[in-house]
């Protein structure tokens, strides 16, 4: 299983909207686009004052993660639903893919098997 891990510098005083869109709009979104969403909140610990988040998706191969990322990044649902809402908050990200056991996601996302 490919995990790919991205994390969020986030413009000041912005962090609940951000989750609260993540988890609500986005994450539905992605998931009926064939993304499995592992995990996504808030980070515990604040860098340097900065607020930050992180957003953990899954995927069997990094094909299908090329193919499903161009294909929702593209979409109509995608530009005309929370595209703006999460774009104008963030600051910078950073993107980590890794290869891993499929059980990593289920710990990940908090699901016991």
């Amino acid at each position: 299983m490919i995990l790919e891990i991205r994390t969020y510098r986030l413009r000041p005083g912005t962090i609940d909207e951000f989750v609260r869109v993540m988890r609500e709009e986005a994450a539905p979104l992605l998931a009926s686009a064939g993304i499995r969403v592992v995990a996504a909140g808030p980070s515990l610990v604040r860098e340097e004052g900065h607020e930050e988040a992180y957003l953990i998706r899954a995927f069997s191969s990094l094909a299908e993660r090329d193919a499903r990322e161009a294909a929702f990044y593209g979409s109509a649902a995608w530009r005309d639903g929370p595209r703006e809402a999460i774009l104008s908050r963030i600051e910078s990200y950073h993107t980590v893919v890794l290869e891993t056991a499929e059980a990593a996601g289920d710990v990940l996302g908090g699901h016991r098997p």
